[in-house]
């Protein structure tokens, strides 16, 4: 059953919201929720329909009840058949309006910027880092994504001390924006002699790329510098001078890539990795002008600031953010994660 009290008080809502003067949306944002207000106004104007041919039906049916003069009767008999036709086939309407405005998109984000950075736990972080690495790029196999490397910095023992990579395909972001925030991890490390139960932390950050048109950089703002890959070599480095670091002046933004084999490949990596996080500061920034300042994606990632927690030793991953549990870690770390993504989705406060 529609709410129509639920509807109505939508739509004053989103009005209001929409004709304050220091409003501050991207064209993108602003369309959307026009868009919605203009459904909103329809169904609207087909609730206040109903609300009329209820009072006509209601007439009709006095006359129905009371009246003695036959044509008259049958007159207000086909009169409300009428309007019972009627008042269905706006129902109706309005059902479908509003399933379409309540279902989840179908097509959300088709390519999105996942980072990847070891916080506290050296190089047991570095490691865990390596694994979620892995988890998403075993979960983008599973889910038909493509994913693409753009940067790394790998560290002796072969974890990572920072990730950058883009994956592509159907529904990417609307199952990837669960994951940004801290992830901890508490394991006995390989180079634990003791025996001890180690707590590391690495911070995950989701980015939405923007579409050329949503984002336009000067070239005059970039510095560019090439540089020698540095670190242990891999499939994620290449020895030869091709690395590139991009600077954006005005903002202070740095986007490094040497994963690519050629200073091309790497110089398109780090602008697509700049205008990621560039994108994301100025949503940032407008969020804070409608009041709503949060702290970044990437936090400081220290211990407090986590969103889940993976215990090894009780075989055990929880989401703090819905007091949920899973077990069999090894199994969710090879790319079976859609479980949790999927009690994710159905909480409607996150």
């Amino acid at each position: 059953m529609i709410d129509f009290k639920k509807i109505k008080e939508e739509y004053n809502l989103l009005q209001r919201k929409l004709s304050q003067p220091g409003l501050s949306l991207n064209k993108k944002e602003y369309a959307e929720q026009s868009k919605r207000l203009a459904l909103l106004q329809t169904i609207i104007e087909k609730i206040n329909r109903i609300e009329e041919i209820k009072k006509e039906i209601k007439k009709n049916e006095e006359i129905i009840f009371s009246e003695t003069d036959e044509e008259l009767k049958k007159l207000a008999q086909e009169e409300t058949s009428r309007l019972k036709k009627e008042k269905e086939d706006l129902t109706k309407t309005i059902k479908t309006i509003w399933e379409q405005l309540s279902s989840p998109k179908t097509e959300t984000a088709s390519e999105v910027l996942v980072e990847i950075r070891a916080g506290v736990g050296g190089d047991e972080a570095a490691l865990f880092a390596k694994d979620l690495f892995e988890m998403y790029q075993k979960f983008s196999q599973k889910m038909g994504w493509q994913l693409s490397v753009l940067a790394c910095h790998p560290t002796e023992l072969g974890g990572f001390k920072e990730i950058s990579f883009e994956i592509k395909g159907k529904n990417v972001g609307e199952y990837l924006k669960y994951e940004s925030g801290v992830h901890r991890v508490q394991r006995i490390p390989e180079t634990e002699k003791m025996g001890r139960i180690h707590t590391s932390t690495v911070s995950v950050a989701v980015l939405e790329k923007p579409k050329e048109k949503e984002i336009q950089i000067n070239p005059k703002d970039l510095k560019i510098e090439v540089y020698r890959a540095s670190g242990p070599g891999g499939q994620y480095v290449n020895r030869r001078e091709s690395a590139v670091r991009i600077t954006h002046i005005p903002t202070g933004i740095v986007a490094t890539s040497q994963s690519a084999r050629t200073q091309i490949s790497n110089r398109e990596n780090a602008l697509s990795i700049l205008k990621a996080r560039l994108y994301q500061k100025i949503k940032q920034e407008e969020e804070q002008k409608l009041g709503r300042e949060r702290k970044s994606q990437i936090g400081s990632a220290m211990r407090a600031e986590k969103i889940r927690t993976y215990n090894f030793p009780q075989d055990r991953i929880t989401d703090h953010r819905i007091k949920k549990s899973w077990n069999h870690i090894e199994q969710i770390l090879n790319g079976d994660l859609d479980r949790i993504i999927k009690e994710l989705r159905k909480n409607t406060n996150l």
